[in-house]
């Protein structure tokens, strides 16, 4: 359960977090910013591909389990929330964007929880917004961190800052989603 390939590609993502955040913190003699601007990028693509080849896996190998479906989502998380925080600091990303990413992805996973311990989950099943909401946040994390001209046309920073304040606004509509079909089991409990 711990150490099947998909639960390993998994850790991966969490494991990469400091690999990704600590590039930026190489001696400019290393490295130069727009070489630690690739290699952030390059790490964060592959690793985000494991998001994809875990669920793959577990279930071409028949190795899912409860500890995965805990462990994917949580990674899924640490890996946006902690590259939203590097860009942020790299002033790449306002702080309201990561308020914003972060409070929701806090208020939703108690949200959740608390609708799992009532037997109301699927209540708050994932939906599509959320799925635009994610899609967004992958391709703008990558665009803010390469923050350059790719293949010398697409300017990744100008792309990046509109994907990124359109993920934001795809979280609070998801959240507000989300809290609305919660209400009916909130207010069935408040009786």
């Amino acid at each position: 359960m711990f150490t099947t390939i998909p639960t390993l590609l998994t850790w991966t993502r969490i494991f990469a977090i400091p690999l990704i955040a600590g590039v930026f913190y190489l001696p400019e003699a290393s490295a130069s910013l727009a070489e630690k601007n690739l290699a952030a990028t390059l790490m964060f693509v592959a690793f985000a591909l494991t998001d994809w080849l875990d669920g793959y896996l577990a279930r071409k190998l028949n190795q899912t389990s409860s500890f995965g479906a805990f462990l994917d989502p949580v990674a899924d998380k640490f890996l946006v929330c902690a590259c939203v925080l590097v860009l942020v600091h790299l002033q790449r990303a306002d702080v309201f964007v990561a308020l914003i990413i972060i409070g929701r992805e806090i208020a939703i996973s108690a949200l959740r929880e608390w609708m799992a311990q009532i037997g109301a989950s699927k209540s708050v099943a994932v939906h599509m917004i959320g799925k635009l909401k994610t899609v967004a946040q992958m391709v703008a994390i990558p665009f803010l961190l390469f923050d350059g001209l790719l293949f010398g046309v697409v300017d990744t920073h100008a792309w990046g800052v509109v994907l990124i304040w359109a993920a934001a606004a795809l979280t609070v509509w998801s959240m507000v989603f989300y809290l609305q079909k919660a209400v009916p089991e909130i207010r069935a409990r408040n009786k």
